[in-house]
């Protein structure tokens, strides 16, 4: 059996893109939240805030940590296996991975030291500013990630000349007509994942009858957040999904599993798509409803998956079940969010053991709706890599074989495992060791000088308490 280098690269690439993608999704949202707690411990004193967002700060650097390890790798990847890409769309592709070094990366570098180290060492404003730019930086870096990911879906600003992406205008092709909502989608769905890992976690300790109030305030924090959030993807995701449809209804049809272009479509619960046979087996749907959601009236026209080549399909029934995946974990969230706000209401939002042990185990549902929309999204378009001037096979690496994807695959897949097993031991180890013995917040005991490098301000009559390692 001849192996394909095709098939084995676009297996490689997604799996390396799954396991990246869920740092940098929990890194954005808990640096946010890190930010915040430095600045209510900033303007309030109390050291409460200080020893949540010492317990968070060592999570987030284990994670950063490993969204940084997993990320180097594509770019490896699009020179190895994708360089006929790499090769045409440099004059776009280019530049923007190098404004994200230097206009994010840097940033990160340049504070998250004084972030992780800094405290009892630098001002409490000095500490607050190094966190604030953590955050900043962590968004600027999806900002231009996401402009370049969007590009490829609703490519603007460049013509095609000899097989060379010539750029026309660098404000259409960076302000794509999909980046809006994708950089929205992905905003949201960073701050749901902080929110329901915080949660999750603030909820399991509760249980347990750790650090009480600190845990009730982390968890009251984060849902108020959800209930706002929560709701609000949802109509992102309306509004992102209408996008798709005009510029990308192939990857619609696929994902409402509709094979022909009709009116008054139904929204289809359940049911078998198949490629082969161009229909589904098993529908069970609710009637019209697709039309409704998709073009907000009932008898709406909705494409259909032989509008296009078999050829130019994409495998469907990936894209059908991961969207089917997607959209229920989030209405999940959704039910929890208000969930949370009845018990409030109630007065039992931190004694009922059933709502904070389903919160503590919907810690991992945002990672899998986050890889679940990916493959949507990534799959939806296939063949494309660049959608409708340039497939996967144009892009590929011409001398690439099988039996080199096939090793660089199972390398990858060794390292990552590696790498995500010792990420999830030293993170469980955190969450277990928890904040009894975390004496950031102790901040009558140790001297802050008003300018982080005045030696006249350092107590030398007394040792400063020991940074503790992320």
């Amino acid at each position: 059996m001849e192996l394909d280098p095709l098939l084995l690269s676009r297996i490689q690439f997604a799996f390396v893109v799954s396991f990246h993608a869920i740092f940098p999704v929990f890194s954005i949202g808990l640096a946010s939240y890190i930010a915040l707690l430095e600045g209510l411990f900033y303007k309030t004193g109390n050291p409460l805030w200080s020893r949540l967002s010492h317990f968070w700060i060592k999570i987030f650097a284990v994670v950063f940590g490993m969204g940084v390890v997993s990320g180097i790798v594509m770019s490896f990847q699009f020179g190895t296996n994708w360089s006929n890409f790499s090769y045409a769309t440099a004059n776009f592709i280019g530049p923007l991975l190098s404004y994200e070094v230097i206009t994010a990366f840097f940033l990160e570098a340049a504070f998250l030291g004084v972030l992780l180290f800094g405290r009892n060492k630098v001002p409490p404003g000095t500490h607050l500013f190094a966190a604030g730019m953590v955050a900043l930086g962590t968004f600027i870096s999806s900002f231009w990630i996401l402009a370049t990911n969007s590009w490829m879906h609703t490519p603007a600003g460049v013509e095609l000349q000899d097989g060379i992406f010539q750029i026309t205008s660098w404000t259409e092709a960076i302000f794509n007509p999909s980046f809006p909502y994708r950089f929205m989608h992905m905003g949201l769905a960073s701050f749901l994942t902080g929110g329901f890992v915080v949660a999750g976690v603030s909820a399991w300790y509760l249980l347990r009858g750790r650090d009480v109030e600190a845990n009730r305030k982390a968890l009251s924090m984060c849902l108020w957040l959800l209930l706002i959030i929560a709701p609000a993807q949802a109509v992102i995701g309306d509004y992102h999904g209408l996008n798709t449809l005009e510029h990308q209804p192939t990857k619609v049809a696929a994902m409402e599993g509709n094979w022909e272009t009709q009116n008054g479509v139904p929204l289809l619960l359940f049911a078998i798509p198949s490629k082969e046979t161009q229909s589904n087996s098993f529908e069970i749907g609710i009637p019209k409803l697709a039309s409704f959601i998709l073009t907000h009236d009932m008898n709406g026209e909705v494409p259909g998956l032989k509008e296009v080549p078999v050829a130019e399909q994409p495998p469907v029934a990936l894209v059908f079940w991961s969207f089917r995946l997607m959209v229920g974990i989030g209405v999940l969230m959704i039910l929890f969010a208000f969930a949370g706000a009845w018990l409030r209401w109630r007065g039992q939002l931190y004694d009922h053991r059933f709502f904070l042990r389903g919160m503590s185990w919907m810690i991992g549902a945002p990672f899998v709706a986050v890889i679940a929309g990916w493959f949507v999204t990534e799959t939806g378009r296939a063949p494309w890599l660049v959608q409708g001037m340039m497939s996967h096979s144009e892009g590929l690496t011409p001398s690439l074989t099988g039996a080199m994807a096939l090793f660089t695959l199972i390398g990858y897949i060794t390292v990552y495992a590696v790498v995500f097993t010792a990420g999830i031991y030293y993170i469980t180890r955190i969450v277990k060791a928890g904040m009894e013995h975390d004496e950031s917040g102790d901040t009558d005991e140790v001297e802050r000088p008003s300018r982080p490098m005045s030696a006249a301000h350092i107590p030398f009559d007394k040792p400063a308490t020991p940074p503790t390692s992320g």
